[in-house]
């Protein structure tokens, strides 16, 4: 069975509004993660905000890297969108969390959730989700949509921590 996979940039008060978070820094450590992150996908699941910037930008981008990060099926779910040009990519039909359990069942690596907040916390609510990712800024935000809405716990174990030794906030 696949494993879905939330991957969300946050700060340390629990804010995933990408918004309101300042500019990554990539560095090489930052390269591994995401290398790494990419061998272990075989899908992506994305909302329509999500679908639409990445679709703007990637499909002009060039390199191993961005070949394979095109070439991964994605999964959109939106009610809005009618078509999709970024290929392969098809639409999620019907409730998203029997939509998420009928991929999950599949095969093809696991399904990995970029940002898409507002999928990775219908997911959540759902108990949908096998590993959460969270690269978290050294600061606070103070205000903005949090990956963990207040009123419900949420259960995690740590598996691991890594530090990405860069200079995000001053």
């Amino acid at each position: 069975m696949r494993k879905l996979i939330v991957t969300e940039f946050i700060s340390v008060d629990g804010i995933a509004e990408v918004e309101k978070l300042p500019s990554v820094t990539w560095n090489d450590e930052m390269n591994r993660f995401k290398e790494d992150e990419l061998a272990d996908s075989g899908a992506m699941l994305l909302g329509r905000t999500t679908y639409e910037i990445f679709a703007g930008s990637w499909p002009t981008e060039t390199g191993d890297f961005a070949d394979r990060f095109n070439a991964l099926p994605k999964y959109v779910a939106s009610n809005s969108l009618k078509a999709l040009d970024w290929k392969p990519a098809e639409l999620l039909r019907g409730p998203l969390p029997d939509a998420v359990r009928t991929l999950k069942q599949g095969s093809g690596g696991n399904i990995y959730v970029h940002g898409s907040l507002s999928v990775a916390q219908e997911l959540l609510r759902h108990g949908l989700v096998d590993r959460v990712r969270l690269l978290s800024y050294p600061g606070t935000v103070g205000q903005g949509k949090p990956l963990f809405p207040g009123g419900a716990a949420v259960s995690l174990e740590l598996i691991s921590a890594n530090h990405l030794a860069t200079a995000w906030w001053r």
